[in-house]
């Protein structure tokens, strides 16, 4: 019967039963009456005791607390057999979330849903997106997870056991870690689901969502998450494959279409902008600063030898990366300063490049304002800043001597080369899609592995009991030669009796089976061999959780589940909380 408020399931003609609640979302003043301390023995025929050492209060109107501080059950009889709580729950109408099926989310901001000003404050470095998938991960319906924190993005992939409580749940953690109001998150954000979700990841890769479309930094910067996550537990093996793959449909695009010949990168944007704003007669003139001597400063300073530039200064934390760079470019004059220079340099630059890492503003109003006038054929002093977060704070462009320019506004730049590529989009997504098709085969395959190895793990427990008679029959008479070629035989056997339904298992594309004849046995062998194979995700969740927790914990609780008694520790009875949304259940 459905009550208000949860979800609550009985087991009809037992003598007596008992009844508990959990809790999702609950005030505080309800999760204080958490049981500290609940004990369930099971056993295949009884349940023997009950334990509440505190009184537990149900969010349910209609369902009844027990009344007493310490309730007592011992030896109640099932007329049938016992089944668990968690079985209940399957059985109820609480079944559409627990056998659920995990879905791929991304959650994300980019250049064309939010401003820089929101993306910047959202931005994770490189450095930490470990930890960041670390955190992530310990969320309640999150298994795996990968970071893209990119000038133009914030995105984040997972692999969520619920969609919906996994997408509130990362808006939550990326508020937490921001300062941003979820709901101006929510406002700028895009959510996208499986088979979307990995088109919209392919489609980066191949930079056909960037602001420069074709551009191949994006790739690199794909490749970075992959090479990041290396040795992360929280980077998966879905979220791993599909990051590998969106790198192959990157490869493909460029390799196959051309689609980056005659684009331009932020870095060449940035350059065409400054030389849109100034005369081509001042250019020559025109006194160049970069700050930064990264990957993007580098490519700032070559777009601006390759449009004729023959000097600059590049203000830089340390000389190694600026003398690597004079190095290479032995034609140009490149005078280095240090980053204690920086308001001087700027003092004798007419159009400034910034594109640093720093997370706080390197120019602010109140610096700008006490730097002498650009030079007169120049006249307003440029600031281009490609950086993410923004190194030349908003307050800069109040001031009538500076003209500040962002990544925003190189989308007018590239908008015209966009169209000449038109076809090559074209071409790019039908290698999106054959990529696509294989990458979908690839999720649905998985759903044959749990078979594989429930089946395998039965036919061991049939013959393993055959192997122990025959090697007690043996006994200490046998040599060991005897016993080992015993053992062999029945190894060998295994193999071949399990190889036929494995070979029918798998979707390598080894066979000439689709991908529906392969699930279609799958599940037939599930009904054949009585195969545990559903079990719920939560229990595989629960599971998860409790490999994961390394510390010793004074508390217990015991939860009935389909393949037995689960011990959870004290600090996962908040998070079993969290996941039985007020949901009651009957005692076997």
């Amino acid at each position: 019967m459905a009550a208000a408020g949860g979800f609550a399931t009985s087991v009809p003609d037992l003598k007596s039963s008992t009844k508990f609640t959990s809790f999702s979302n609950a005030p505080s003043c309800y999760l204080a009456n958490f049981p500290s301390r609940l004990r369930v023995l099971h056993t295949p025929s009884k349940l023997k005791t009950v334990v509440y050492e505190r009184r537990v209060l149900s969010l349910n109107p209609r369902s009844e607390a027990p009344s007493g501080n310490t309730i007592l059950s011992n030896d109640v009889e099932s007329k049938a057999s016992s089944v668990s709580a968690l079985q209940n729950l399957k059985t109820s109408a609480a079944d559409r979330y627990t056998k659920e099926r995990s879905s791929i989310v991304v959650v994300g901001l980019n250049v064309h849903t939010a401003p820089v000003n929101v993306r910047e404050k959202l931005s994770i470095p490189e450095a930490q997106w470990p930890r960041a998938i670390d955190e992530l991960c310990g969320l309640n319906h999150i298994e795996e997870a990968a970071v893209l924190s990119t000038c133009n993005r914030m995105e984040i992939y997972v692999v969520a056991l619920s969609q919906h409580r996994g997408v509130k749940e990362v808006t939550e953690w990326m508020s937490k870690v921001s300062g941003v109001p979820v709901a101006e998150i929510c406002q700028h954000q895009f959510l996208l689901y499986n088979k979307d979700a990995t088109r919209h990841l392919f489609e980066v890769s191949a930079g056909l969502d960037s602001v420069v479309l074709g551009e191949g930094q994006i790739l690199a910067q794909v490749k970075q998450v992959v090479n990041g996550g290396q040795g992360v537990p929280g980077f998966g093996r879905k979220i791993s494959e599909l990051f590998k793959r969106a790198i192959t449909v990157g490869k493909r695009v460029r390799s196959e279409t051309k689609i980056s010949t005659g684009s331009v990168s932020v870095s060449s944007a940035a350059v065409q902008l400054a030389l849109m704003k100034i005369s081509a007669s001042s250019y020559a003139s025109a006194r160049v600063l970069v700050v930064g001597a990264g990957k993007m400063g580098k490519l700032v300073i070559k777009h601006l030898v390759a449009k004729g530039c023959k000097r600059m200064v590049v203000v830089n934390r340390t000389e190694d990366k600026v003398a690597a760079i004079c190095e290479e470019l032995k034609d140009v004059e490149i005078v280095y300063q240090p980053l204690s220079e920086l308001l001087a340099c700027t003092a004798e630059a007419d159009v400034v490049f910034t594109s640093t890492a720093m997370e706080t503003p390197l120019f602010l109003k109140e610096h700008v304002q006490t730097l002498p006038q650009a030079s007169s054929q120049i006249g307003q002093r440029l600031f281009i800043d490609i950086s993410v977060p923004r190194n030349v704070g908003s307050c800069v462009s109040d001031l009538e001597a500076a003209c500040v320019y962002n990544v925003d506004d190189l989308k007018g730049v590239i908008a015209a080369n966009k169209e000449d590529r038109f076809l090559k989009v074209m071409e790019a997504q039908e290698i999106i899609e054959q990529e696509l098709k294989e990458c979908e085969a690839w999720k649905e395959s998985l759903e044959t592995v749990p078979t594989m190895k429930m089946l395998r793990s039965r036919f061991e427990r049939i013959t393993a009991p055959e192997l122990d008679k025959c090697m007690s029959k043996i006994g200490n008479d046998g040599s060991e030669k005897i016993k080992r070629a015993v053992y062999a035989l029945h190894v060998g056997m295994l193999k071949k009796l399990l190889h036929g339904p494995m070979q029918h298992l798998r979707c390598d594309g080894s066979g000439n089976r689709s991908l529906n004849e392969t699930l279609e046995n799958a599940r037939a062998l599930n009904r054949i061999y009585e195969l545990e194979t559903e079990i719920s995700v939560l229990e595989q969740k629960i599971r998860a959780k409790m490999e994961q927790s390394q510390n010793e914990m004074p508390e217990y609780v015991t939860i009935l589940t389909k393949s037995g008694a689960l011990v959870l520790k004290e600090t996962e009875q908040m998070q079993m909380s969290k996941v039985f949304a007020g949901k009651t259940f009957h005692g076997p």
